[in-house]
């Protein structure tokens, strides 16, 4: 069984420096594919598909690292400083120093537009890192969620909300309401796929729930329409939801892991 302790490292510099925490276990042999979770908005590690691939990687000998985003779980920093440009670079930084040999970089809700921003990012800048991301699985992927789904939903008065006051408590089916502040929607924007072409290089592999009210699927397929290179599967789940954490759901993303691994 993985280890419950997480462990920590510094990413950011000067005053941007914040403590993240991570846990990570070793494959069972030099060089096995490793899985790499990446949370989604307001999730953590210790959530129920995080640890559950976390526990199916440990059966297997698989590694498998997860973390906690700043201002999350038990990372360090107030939710309200967070930005995709920052949980971007903490993504970047556990991958970079943590992982080992070949990944599958699997993704949920925003996890799944993190995951692909930091494959991109590691193609324009580090192909030698962008070469151990074996394949993609995506749950839901939120891409462009702060424009797309946040920004061009709002009405105007918590539009008008984000610009005065600087933060608009959004209402959420899963708890306390989101604070959605101006700061993440500012730099959201740049870090947009903005429906530009874009060739992953490796399978993605797409699940999506047709009863999620929270990343549509009509916004999930147009990912079949930008991600080039003929190699993006799409796997609909007629009664799936959002969070797509029911034992059905695992076992097909278990499934869909074990292909790529």
């Amino acid at each position: 069984m993985p280890s419950d302790e997480p462990q920590t490292l510094i990413v950011g510099e000067g005053g941007e420096q914040r403590v993240i925490a991570y846990r990570s276990t070793p494959g069972s042999m030099p060089d096995v594919t490793g899985l790499f979770w990446l949370s989604g908005f307001m999730s953590d590690m210790a959530s129920t598909k995080a640890t559950a691939v976390a526990e199916w990687a440990a059966e297997r000998g698989l590694a498998a690292t997860r973390f906690d985003y700043s201002g999350h779980g038990v990372s360090q920093g107030p939710f309200t400083d967070g930005t995709i440009g920052r949980w971007l670079e903490e993504a970047h930084a556990i991958f970079a120093r943590v992982t080992k040999g070949p990944q599958v970089v699997i993704g949920s809700s925003m996890g799944g537009h993190i995951a692909l921003l930091l494959l991109r990012k590691l193609l324009r800048e580090q192909p030698s890192d962008a070469s151990r991301i074996r394949g993609l699985v995506l749950i839901a992927p939120a891409w462009d969620m702060t424009e797309e789904l946040m920004w061009k939903r709002f009405g105007e008065d918590a539009r008008r909300t984000i610009l005065d006051q600087g933060c608009y408590e959004q209402a959420s089916a899963y708890g306390s309401p989101y604070p959605i502040t101006r700061r993440l929607i500012e730099d959201g924007r740049k870090h947009l796929l903005n429906r530009e072409p874009f060739d992953p290089g490796r399978p993605v592999v797409i699940l999506q729930g047709l009863q999620d009210p929270d990343v549509p699927a009509a916004h999930t397929r147009e990912l079949l329409d930008f991600l080039k290179g003929g190699r993006v599967k799409l796997v609909e789940i007629a009664d799936g939801e959002h969070r797509l954490s029911r034992p059905q759901d695992l076992a097909l993303l278990f499934s869909e892991i074990g292909k790529l691994v």
